[in-house]
């Protein structure tokens, strides 16, 4: 990657289908069927991760090395919000008076 390059981390959405199915092929894996997050660079799809059991699909024809590094944090990142959005609703919950107990 250049130092000039452009780098766009995103969430794979319904127009990403194919970019998504065309790096499973480049990386001669099975496609990624569940959510992904996609690396852009310069808007050229260079790598995605499926969401669901953290495997990639990657362009074998450029260094991406540093990409898959950036999904993975990316993507732990994600699932750290989303358990503290979590344990923060289950302490919430479970401090709010119910019936048995008035």
């Amino acid at each position: 990657m250049d130092t000039e390059s452009s780098i766009v981390i995103r969430h794979a959405g319904g127009d990403d289908v194919r970019a998504v199915a065309d790096l499973a092929i480049l990386d001669s894996r099975e496609p990624i069927t569940g959510p992904a997050l996609l690396a852009e660079v310069d808007g050229v799809p260079r790598a995605a991760l499926d969401l669901t059991d953290g495997s990639v699909a990657a362009d074998p024809f450029v260094r991406t090395a540093e990409l898959v590094g950036l999904l993975r944090m990316r993507a732990r990142g994600l699932a750290g919000a989303q358990g503290t959005r979590q344990s923060w609703r289950s302490r919430a919950l479970a401090r709010r008076p119910t019936a048995a107990r008035c």
